[in-house]
């Protein structure tokens, strides 16, 4: 029942999604593979946390989105999510979900708690970052960055980059208690929440401004993380070759699930 549950739940959100064209067709398919497992095999906790993440991603990428959207053809990636980031964001948790699953243990819901606040935390950054009135700073050597730069740190990002794993950390308490008896206080959730999401928000602005394969546009200039801009075939000018977006994305959420699961041994043991 939890499975089929899980599934027409998984279908109306998905459905919706991509008719507010917030998922492309293959994104709204992973979605509702990912959010029937996550449901299926977990509760209200592991698929309402999810929910929040995607909502409040998708919301935000719609404010002020005519100003964002000069900076958005320098993304890899924008509001409209396609199978690859859905996995992206959204894998690390599914594997935990699914963990849980077999061997139940709190460590994984600690884990995950930090994987989702590291993904909402560095999607909050990024949309309401870009809407700073200040250029954003290199992480690496406090340099002034171009807006919509990999790598670059304003203050308006990194406070939301917080915000974002606090509304994990909140809901995530609220989902638990509606799922069945309280293990984990609110201070505890919200504290995973905020280390998490800061910890993977930084973590992918570190690797993109490392590591992270980046581009160059022959017209313009400007360093970009697609392989075309301004109508032409961008050159590749330096990072890894399989460490794309989506890949920044996924270590950079499991490095919030390490750095939560850390928080919480060190401060609640």
């Amino acid at each position: 029942m939890m499975w089929i549950i899980g599934a027409l739940c998984a279908l109306i959100v998905a459905g919706a999604a991509y008719w507010k064209r917030s998922l492309t067709i293959s994104g709204a398919i992973c979605a509702f593979v990912m959010g029937t497992i996550y449901f299926g095999a977990g509760n209200l906790l592991w698929f309402g946390t999810l929910l929040v993440f995607f909502i409040s991603s998708s919301a935000l990428s719609k404010v002020k989105a005519s100003r964002k959207a000069e900076l958005e053809k320098s993304y890899a990636k924008t509001g409209n999510r396609d199978a690859g980031q859905v996995l992206a964001n959204g894998g690390a948790g599914m594997l935990l979900c699914v963990m849980n699953a077999f061997w139940p243990h709190e460590g994984w819901v600690f884990a995950f708690i930090g994987v989702m606040a590291a993904v909402t935390a560095d999607t909050w950054a990024t949309e309401l970052g870009s809407l700073s009135r200040k250029p954003p700073r290199s992480v690496l050597n406090g340099r002034v960055l171009p807006p919509g730069t990999s790598g670059g740190v304003s203050l308006l990002g990194s406070t939301a980059a917080a915000g974002g794993g606090a509304l994990i950390g909140l809901f995530a308490w609220l989902f638990e208690r509606l799922s069945g008896p309280a293990t984990h206080s609110l201070a505890l959730d919200l504290v995973l929440g905020i280390v998490g999401g800061l910890a993977g928000a930084f973590a992918d602005s570190i690797l993109g401004a490392s590591v992270q394969i980046m581009y160059q546009c022959p017209v313009c200039g400007k360093e970009v993380e697609v392989m075309t801009h301004c109508g032409s075939p961008t050159r590749r000018m330096g990072g890894w070759r399989f460490m794309n977006n989506d890949a920044v994305n996924i270590v950079s959420s499991f490095i919030g699930g390490g750095a939560a699961l850390a928080a919480a041994l060190l401060l609640f043991p």
